[in-house]
């Protein structure tokens, strides 16, 4: 059995911080003075600190220090948030994940630059006069109140299973020694006889006596992770602490929430020379959980599972075995007369089946884990083209297959960097033109069938139409005065090497980032509908499947070949008699609740060189509003489909998006619909020309 490494575990938890602190951090960029997301902030720097420094990563919780530090002050109200500040941050996040990611490897000077940086930002929100470079800690305090020292006496028990969570209760003491003269205390008194003990579970408390500068906001920032958890007493010792027991000390005992309980200022406590007597820590009932508030809480915690990605792949593949295994099965037992096994067949393929979709819910991940990605890169690219640029996501909660997510994200880059640079105007030629000064881009994302269509929208100046063929035409694509549809003309941007732009900046200009999203797509059996008006914005819409690994289709008979069309585009079936077929012969046509559907035979298209059936079947399939007939000899009927990817030599065959394996052990070849419907329509519109 193998355990997972630790220091992959922090890397994964490190990213999962460094994405809720960006996310943090752009939310503030709309709002500069919402506490709660600088309390989520500084939170999340804190956490990132901390475990850095648990595992070793000394460069990223130093250089994490500094960030805290300033977010910190914000959190105080020393200084405010600014636009400057956040981008500042932003920019140190970068670092972050850099230092997590490769720890020993030479940064240069970048830590320093980002510093510097940061210390500007804060210098100037603090009166203009920037704080020196080498000190980013908050401002001093004046001598008088710099001398002030209160004595704290801190006590302190967490949760049994703390430190199987990963909470180091050593990491805290050595916190509160930060902060000044400390004595520390442990109580051992709960501590079982050695055949009752859970070597995992923590039976130590503390007592400690501090004596600091610091307040008492401080102190609640040593247990800010842990407080929800804990059972947690600070008293402001006012007295010497000889005079204690002779008086109910004045006590700040409170249950520590979110908001930190801020203990009214009073004289300063001379120094504790002697640990007064130890008393075990009691707790509070209000504050005592329940069994059954333990239990819950265990649960919750159990809810969910961290699984390696490959570990999914690989029961995706023994799933795909298995449906392939019983498919075999099921004719088998079809052919045979035996009752039982007909039953045992039926019942492993119900399991399987409910066993198949499991696994595909499994793999499923909404796609609200992509568009977050996009918030960041609008942006900076917003600073970078001084653009008014607001983004909006919709259909965040639609879910699609992991791997599709995975292969999505750079095309999508693309595409959104396209629409800023092309597609949206600057400010003042938006003003011109009668718009809102902020641009809009909009990404949504919709189910259909058995597809989701994700889709980027900008409000800007359309695609211009003029330019698109005449760069067409100059780079040699089409011939001068070549006669193309709106829908071909807008396809041409998709061409290798094809860019509008006047200039090659840091956006683009070097026309090798369209294609590459065509050909992502198509990888994915996918297709692209791109529509545009001038003047209004453009829309670039990617129609992928939901999952690439097993789908349910119809299997249909060409000849002597078996073919699988995806069930979930496939919207009916009808008979196509031999005369029909015979009467249609020139036009392709049929005629479908008063409207003309094309269809294509693909006997013709596949060449089978044989005769067909007597009574041949059309399969009507569609891709969003467009349809195209099939025709086939025979409709076999339902079929789990396993996909399994083409050879390298077939990869220029786009009629075939895969192959599956028949439980007679032959191969079917998998339909690609996409590319069906537009050869459909296209010979719709060649035959239309032509009439």
């Amino acid at each position: 059995m193998s355990s997972l490494d630790p220091v992959a575990v922090f890397r994964t938890e490190a990213a999962e911080c460094l994405e809720a602190i960006e996310t943090g951090l752009l939310d503030l960029t709309h709002k500069l003075d919402d506490k709660d997301v600088v309390d989520a902030v500084f939170r999340g720097l804190h956490t990132l600190k901390g475990s850095g420094s648990m595992f070793g990563f000394d460069a990223l919780a130093a250089f994490t220090h500094h960030c805290e530090t300033a977010f910190d002050r914000v959190r105080k109200g020393e200084v405010p948030a600014t636009a400057e500040l956040v981008a500042a941050v932003l920019a140190a996040q970068d670092h972050m994940r850099a230092l997590v990611d490769r720890p020993d490897a030479d940064h240069g000077d970048t830590g320093q630059r980002l510093l510097a940086q940061l210390q500007a930002a804060v210098g100037e929100t603090s009166g203009g006069a920037a704080a020196p470079a080498a000190q980013p800690a908050p401002v001093a305090a004046p001598a008088a109140a710099a001398a002030k020292t209160t004595t704290w006496r801190i006590r302190f028990s967490l949760p049994s299973n703390s430190m199987a969570n990963g909470t180091n209760p050593l990491g805290l003491l050595d916190e509160l020694r930060d902060l000044g003269e400390c004595s520390v205390k442990a109580n051992l008194s709960a501590i079982p006889v050695l055949d009752e003990m859970v070597p995992t579970d923590l039976y130590v408390t503390w007592d400690v006596i501090l004596t600091s500068t610091q307040d008492r906001s401080a102190i609640d920032d040593v247990f800010i992770f842990v407080m929800d958890d804990m059972e947690l007493e600070v008293e402001e010792i006012a007295a010497p602490v000889a005079h204690e027991a002779k008086a109910e000390p004045v006590a700040v005992v409170a249950e520590v929430k979110a908001e930190p309980v801020v203990a009214a200022p009073v004289a300063a406590a001379p120094a504790v020379a002697a640990v007064p007597e130890f008393k075990p820590v009691e707790a509070v009932p209000a504050k005592r959980e329940s069994a059954a508030q333990a239990d819950q809480r265990q649960a919750k915690a159990a809810e969910n599972v961290r699984v390696p990605a490959e570990r999914l792949d690989e029961l995706m593949d023994r799933v795909g075995e298995l449906v392939i295994a019983q498919s075999r099965l099921s004719q088998l037992a079809s052919a045979s007369a035996d009752i039982a096994l007909r039953s045992v067949s039926e019942e492993i393929e119900r399991l399987s089946g409910e066993l198949r979709d499991t696994m595909m819910v499994l793999r499923m991940v909404p796609v609200a884990t992509l568009f977050s990605r996009f918030r960041r890169l609008v942006h900076d690219l917003a600073r970078e083209t001084g653009k008014v640029i607001e983004l909006v996501t919709e259909g965040e909660s639609t879910e699609v297959d992991k791997t599709v997510i995975e292969r999505l994200a750079d095309p999508l880059v693309h595409l959104v960097r396209n629409s800023i640079d092309h597609g949206l105007e600057t400010p003042a030629e938006r003003l011109a033109a009668g718009k809102s000064e902020a641009g809009t881009v909009t990404l949504s994302a919709r189910q259909a069938g058995g597809e989701v269509i994700i889709s980027i929208k900008d409000d800007g100046r359309g695609i211009n139409r003029d330019r698109v063929r005449a760069k067409a035409e100059s780079s040699g694509l089409i011939a001068p005065g070549q006669p193309l549809t709106d829908s071909e003309l807008l396809q041409l941007i998709f061409a290798p090497g094809f860019s509008t732009a006047a200039a090659i900046t840091n956006l683009s200009g070097r026309g090798v980032g369209m294609d590459v999203v065509k050909k992502t797509v198509e990888a994915l059996r996918g297709a692209i509908d791109i529509t545009s008006l001038n003047g209004q914005g453009s829309e670039v819409s990617l129609r992928i499947p939901l999952t690439l690994a097993i789908i349910d289709g119809l299997l249909v008979r060409v000849g002597n070949g078996s073919y699988v069309i995806p069930l979930s585009a496939v919207e009916e079936c009808l008979e196509l008699s031999l005369e029909e077929d015979l009467r249609s012969r020139g036009r392709s046509f049929i005629s479908l609740r008063d409207s003309l559907v094309p269809f294509l035979r693909l006997r013709d298209l596949f060449r089978t060189g044989t005769k067909p059936d007597v009574h041949q079947k059309v399969v009507v399939i569609s891709t969003g509003t467009e349809r195209v007939g099939l025709v086939v000899d025979q409709i076999i009927g339902d079929h789990q489909t396993v996909i399994k990817s083409m050879s390298k030599l077939h990869n220029d065959v786009s009629t075939f998006s895969g192959a599956t394996i028949l439980g007679d052990g032959s191969v079917a070849l998998i339909l690609d619909v996409g590319h069906l419907v537009a050869a459909g329509q296209q010979q719709e519109t060649q035959m239309r020309v032509a009439g």
